[in-house]
């Protein structure tokens, strides 16, 4: 069994995506960051940048063999690359096809990931809308749209076969309309969207995010007590 400590962010879905593609026991457990729960000292046991998704699994390799303890990894990279080697899905042996989906896995999680995220930040949670700042990271969210799409030209997905880069991207490029992006653009970009998105994992996946948090897909900000939970932090909370 695998408890995925989890919210229902685009790295969060990350997680289930691999999850319910592979057919692994998992048990959610909830961490709600708009109220602070990623704070608690349990689950900084386990994520000490507090922040989700996060894995402990009680039955990593090995396990057959006396003492062996579970495993707790944090970030959500690292968590697609051990599931995938833990299973012998999704991540190829061949040296080539599998440093193709490591090299397009990384880049969601340095460029993709971070320039989307703040790109929402500076349109939607900004209190001042700075023009500079939105400018930004729209146009860079631009730039890597058509990187992606452009790959995705001459392939059905990121790396060849389906594998965790299609699933560290996806959920991060499904909301392409709070990110100031018209999917239109890119074409390949769409079909390849809509390929994954009519996966039943996907589906299922998704599911579990409603099933979750019932605010799903709403704001994630209601009070000046959640803004200052979600973007005022400084190295005073893990002191």
């Amino acid at each position: 069994m695998i408890d995925l400590h989890y919210w229902t962010t685009p790295n969060g879905h990350k997680i289930t995506m691999l999850l319910e593609e592979t057919g692994l026991k998992y048990k959610i457990i909830p961490v709600n960051i708009g109220k602070g729960e990623q704070f608690k000292p349990e689950f900084l046991a386990v994520a000490p940048n507090n922040r989700i998704p996060a894995i402990v699994d009680h039955a990593p390799k090995g396990s057959e063999k006396s003492g062996t303890k579970p495993l707790s990894i944090f970030e959500s990279g690292a968590i697609l690359l051990y599931l995938a080697e833990k299973t012998g899905k999704f991540l190829p042996t061949d040296i080539y096809a599998r440093y193709d989906v490591i090299q397009w896995t990384f880049w969601q999680m340095g460029g993709l990931g971070p320039m989307a995220g703040q790109n929402y930040h500076f349109r939607k949670y900004a209190q001042d809308k700075i023009p500079y700042a939105i400018d930004r990271y729209v146009n860079e969210t631009n730039r890597l749209y058509g990187v992606l799409n452009k790959r995705l030209a001459d392939r059905e997905f990121v790396a060849g076969d389906y594998s965790i880069a299609d699933m560290a991207s996806y959920p991060w490029v499904v909301g392409y309309a709070n990110q100031g992006q018209n999917i239109d653009d890119f074409p390949h970009l769409k079909r390849w969207l809509e390929t994954i998105r009519v996966r039943p994992a996907t589906e299922r996946a998704y599911a579990r995010a409603k099933d979750v948090n019932p605010n799903f897909g709403k704001p994630a900000i209601h009070t000046e007590e959640e803004r200052k939970i979600l973007f005022g932090q400084t190295a005073s909370v893990v002191r």
